[in-house]
């Protein structure tokens, strides 16, 4: 029975409609994050706006046809999250200890595909969507919870990891593993924007995981925040701007990068 549903779920897999769409959503995440990126560097020289994921599909949201261009990245979106889901179901590697260290990284590749999905198509329907609200209400929430404050620093401490894997696999390039990246030609190009935007998201993620574990310390949600939040933050360092701006040029890089990937990942 196992077999036969596995089997099922690779001739979805395989299907060359589902990767169609899966290849998009790369292509429509490395959409957000440019445009992330862009906001970020308005904030590194001065100006106002919610750098997050909310804030780049609002102003897609205020462009011309952009309301049908969120519902198009929210299906692309969760195309590529079933893929990944897919994939978690079918996998089987060398030891049983690999086959679910390597589901576990699919499943959660697909709940952020899934969620950045669901954003889009709550744009899309007009609900104001805010990163930093939304993570404050949600630490409170579990804040109120018995032991809430050990759950909200696990929360905190797994995104925290999550961030400083983005910057192993930058710093040590895995992400080739899968893909098919040219050895000549603009392959050195693609590399070096892997490289800079898996670093670049994961510092931002690992100060969002540390904020979370701030919030749980000191049981005050207001502490809690997402990715503008995390600017914030680093724009309070010195030299502030010019580390908000290295991390925006990183979250275009990274953008450019899903392009690439969009094209060249082995799905």
């Amino acid at each position: 029975m196992a077999d036969a549903a596995r089997s099922a779920a690779r001739q979805v897999e395989a299907s060359p409609l589902v990767r169609a769409l899966a290849r998009g959503g790369y292509a429509a995440s490395g959409a957000v994050h440019v445009l992330i990126g862009l906001l970020v560097l308005t904030l590194a020289f001065g100006g106002s706006g919610e750098a997050d994921q909310s804030g780049a599909l609002r102003a897609i949201a205020g462009a011309p046809l952009g309301l049908a261009v969120l519902w198009i990245i929210a299906v692309l979106l969760w195309a590529l999250a079933l893929h990944h889901l897919i994939e978690a179901f079918v996998l089987r590697d060398a030891t049983p200890a690999k086959t679910w260290g390597r589901r576990s990284s699919e499943v959660g590749q697909a709940i952020v595909f899934g969620a950045l999905g669901a954003v889009s198509a709550s744009v899309a329907l007009g609900e104001r969507t805010e990163g930093n609200h939304s993570a404050e209400d949600a630490s409170r929430d579990v804040l109120a919870l018995p032991g809430g404050s050990i759950v909200l620093a696990l929360v905190g401490l797994g995104i925290a990891g999550g961030g400083i894997a983005f910057v192993v696999m930058g710093v040590m390039r895995s992400f080739e593993k899968k893909m098919s990246i040219p050895r000549a030609g603009i392959g050195p190009a693609v590399k070096g924007l892997g490289v800079v935007g898996y670093i670049a998201k994961g510092v931002s993620l690992a100060i969002v995981g540390v904020l979370l574990l701030i919030a749980a310390v000191t049981s005050d949600a207001s502490q809690a925040g997402g990715l503008d939040d995390a600017f914030d933050a680093l724009h309070a360092l010195f030299p502030g701007p010019l580390l908000v701006g290295l991390v925006g040029v990183g979250f275009i890089a990274y953008g450019l990068f899903l392009f690439f990937r969009a094209r060249y990942a082995r799905l």
